[in-house]
């Protein structure tokens, strides 16, 4: 058994997810680009990049990652690029999406190698976070201002739109998409193609793929473009475990474990969003609030239920740990940063990254 605390990738669900990428680009004919933001272990795009078409940053180093570590399409997205930045990250993509009008034209002279496009905020989201939200009032992400767009059309051949946010309903999803053609499509006509972004979960459970990829292709065909998708959590949803052990219980008014993780360490949406980690099961007579080892008051991954009472040496396992988890490891507290491993489609679980002190250090400076 490998040793506490590592996130275990099983690729046995991330193909299954990736077959259900690969049927929506062949009946919708949209391409799919692995969003890094939310997902970048590397050791796996061996797998993901047979069923995608390549990968979208959100950085110059994201961008380069995709570049050497997965084939395809490599697209550019930044909020802003700076002037040390931005020939290297024209060197490594496809494609570069400017943020805005005034970065599209402040770099015009040295992105016409590449082709362009320009991020535009429809002002509607499905984000319930304000925090997320890139419709949010006075919101930097993006243009909205059509006759703005238009006067800078001759610059680009197309459209970023990322306004979905861990949206499971397809009725909001068209709805959201009909506002778009209400205000842009007569502009989504003079472009070659466009980015629907991520956030639209339609690799769960009940989600009515033929009538996502129909809406997909519908909007291809009458406006002549092609459509890309950019999966983040759709693409890693369930298929990765951040396992624990328990170091320590105690009782304060209720039952309390310690386990060797961290969630603003190690699963730092759990503190952002005031979120609950998930497990299962998730049921049985004794009732514990499980806490990471941090000095953090309120580093909970949550309250759960369990079979047996929890003794020193337990191991735990947290569900659905894959997104915007590796990611945003951080080393607060010093605590142990977990391994990396991967359960190969055979079964066999191989480590792929550990971490030490000599890690910590080269952290700091």
């Amino acid at each position: 058994m490998l040793k506490t605390p590592y996130y275990l990738i099983d690729k046995a669900s991330l193909k299954a997810n990736m077959e259900k990428i690969a049927y929506v680009r062949e009946r919708s004919g949209a391409k799919a680009l692995l969003a890094l933001k939310c997902f970048a272990t590397w050791s796996v795009f061996d797998l993901m990049q047979e069923y995608m078409d390549g990968t979208t940053s959100s950085s110059l180093f994201e961008v380069k990652l995709g570049r050497e570590k997965f084939a395809g399409e490599t697209h550019a997205y930044s909020v802003a690029y700076s002037d040390e930045e931005i020939e290297e990250v024209i060197a490594n993509c496809d494609k570069i999406i400017f943020n805005s009008i005034g970065q599209l034209e402040r770099f015009s002279e040295q992105s016409e190698s590449v082709i362009r496009g320009l991020r535009v905020n429809p002002k509607v989201s499905t984000s319930d976070f304000i925090i997320a939200d890139p419709a949010r009032p006075f919101s930097r992400l993006g243009e909205w201002d059509p006759e703005k767009i238009e006067q800078v059309i001759d610059k680009v051949s197309g459209f970023m739109f990322h306004n979905n946010c861990e949206n499971d309903s397809f009725e909001r999803f068209d709805e959201m998409l009909c506002q778009i053609e209400e205000r842009f499509g007569h502009l989504i006509h003079k472009v070659d193609w466009v980015s629907l972004g991520g956030g639209i979960h339609f690799t769960g459970e009940g989600y009515p793929v033929d009538q996502f990829c129909d809406r997909l292709r519908s909007f291809s065909e009458t406006y002549g473009v092609q459509v890309y998708l950019e999966p983040g959590e759709a693409a890693i949803t369930k298929t990765t475990s951040l396992e624990v052990t328990v170091l320590d219980t105690l009782f304060n008014g209720k039952n309390l474990a310690v386990v060797d993780a961290s969630i603003e360490a190690h699963m730092l949406d759990l503190l952002i969003y005031r979120e609950t980690a998930k497990m299962e099961p998730n049921q049985g007579p004794h009732t514990y609030e499980v806490c990471g080892k941090s000095c953090l008051a309120g580093d909970i991954f949550g309250e759960f239920k369990f079979e047996n009472e929890l003794k020193i040496g337990d191991r735990l396992s947290f569900k659905d740990a894959a997104g915007y988890t590796m990611v945003k490891k951080n080393w607060f507290n010093g605590v142990k940063m977990p391994a990396i491993a991967v359960r190969e489609l055979d079964g066999s679980v191989r480590l792929v990254r550990d971490f030490d002190y000599q890690d910590f250090v080269n952290n700091l400076s």
